[in-house]
């Protein structure tokens, strides 16, 4: 491994370690803020250490010395095909993680009990994962075993868990009552997962928070007001200790369609659920829009591995020929690529380089 990724990889399990030791101590204050930070922490910085160990780059071209963030990180480990280790339900679960730390630091948030639990356990199972699949470095090597997230009783029913937690919201906002304030730092846990879910990377406004209340009033169930939220279920591992999230297949899409391109989705926002529509043209198509021959484009595209991204290349398989196929994103990426004269001067020097007079 290389040095820089064997530091990272070392600070993130620090990271992960002093999570733990904080969701574990019988001191409350500012004990939910800490896990939530730390365990964010630990996922940017051994996904950063993932990302050199794999040789990509951690590095923001636009700002020198700077690193890459949360977010970018995400998609690389999710669509860049040589880096890619985790699954859209991984990448999802990830999402929520850093989201609710955005709350956590920047504002305030109250995640119950349980619910921790279950982040805290979770983001363990899947740092377990990563370290052993990718690093081959097993965690129990780095840290003892018992440095885990201790519960007295687990949680192993999400629904069941949030019908109890509403249900103590609706207390907290029923006429009379003066924890309208806390009530609504409990649903901005629940707002902040189905935003997640729904593709949007979103901190709930107090209007937004109101308009909840308002149909929490009208005797809505939490399963109507974050059909996503309902979707989650706890998958308990086999293999040991430890839970993971994944979202179940059969009540709806926990994905919902965004525009792509926008500014506020998140990493899993498109929902691919159309390969054809997503991946809606052809080679020849590409380059009659860009205005160049087929052979120039794909020189192209070569030298700047286009292919090896599945958000802008895939083979579909249409009965038994298969079929080179390029996003709307790819497009536009290319276009981008031209609009440089370098990238013309280079081909131009290669043609040159291989002409018959240079032969």
């Amino acid at each position: 491994m290389r040095k820089e990724a064997k530091t990272l990889h070392g600070k993130a399990v620090d990271s992960l370690v002093i999570a733990v030791d904080h969701f574990n101590r019988a001191w409350d204050r500012g004990r939910t803020e800490a896990v939530l930070i730390m365990l964010d922490r630990a996922f940017e910085l051994l996904l950063k250490a993932i990302i050199i160990h794999k040789g990509g780059d951690i590095r923001e071209k636009a700002k020198e010395g700077m690193t890459i963030g949360f977010d970018p990180c995400l998609r690389k480990c999710f669509s860049d095909a040589k880096l890619k280790c985790l699954s859209e339900e991984e990448v999802l679960a990830l999402q929520a993680l850093n989201t609710l730390r955005d709350a956590a630091q920047h504002h305030f948030i109250e995640v119950c009990e349980d619910l921790l639990y279950v982040h805290a356990q979770s983001a363990v199972t899947l740092f377990t994962r990563l370290t052993f699949d990718v690093l081959k470095k097993p965690l129990r090597d780095e840290i003892p075993i018992r440095i885990l997230p201790v519960c007295a009783k687990p949680p192993t029913d999400l629904p069941a868990l949030f019908d109890i937690e509403f249900a103590d919201i609706k207390r907290m906002v029923a006429p009379g009552s003066r924890k309208r304030l806390d009530a609504k730092a409990k649903l901005r846990s629940l707002a902040i997962l189905q935003a997640s879910l729904d593709g949007r990377r979103s901190q709930p406004s107090n209007a937004e928070l109101d308009k909840v209340v308002k149909r929490i009033h009208t005797g809505e169930d939490w399963r109507t007001i974050f059909p996503g939220v309902s979707t989650l279920t706890i998958h308990e591992e086999r293999n040991g200790p430890g839970l993971t999230i994944r979202i179940t297949k059969n009540q709806g899409e926990s994905v919902q369609l965004v525009q792509d391109g926008n500014p506020n989705a998140t990493v899993v926002a498109v929902k691919k659920v159309n390969d054809l529509d997503y991946y809606n043209l052809g080679a020849k198509q590409m380059a009659s829009k860009l205005k160049l021959t087929v052979h120039k484009m794909l020189w192209v595209m070569e030298r700047e591995r286009i292919a090896a991204n599945t958000d802008f290349h895939k083979v579909i398989k249409i009965g038994k020929q298969e079929h080179k196929r390029y996003s709307g994103r790819c497009l536009n990426r290319l276009q981008e690529l031209f609009a440089d004269e370098a990238v013309h001067d280079a081909y131009t020097n290669r043609n040159a380089a291989n002409s018959p007079a240079n032969a």
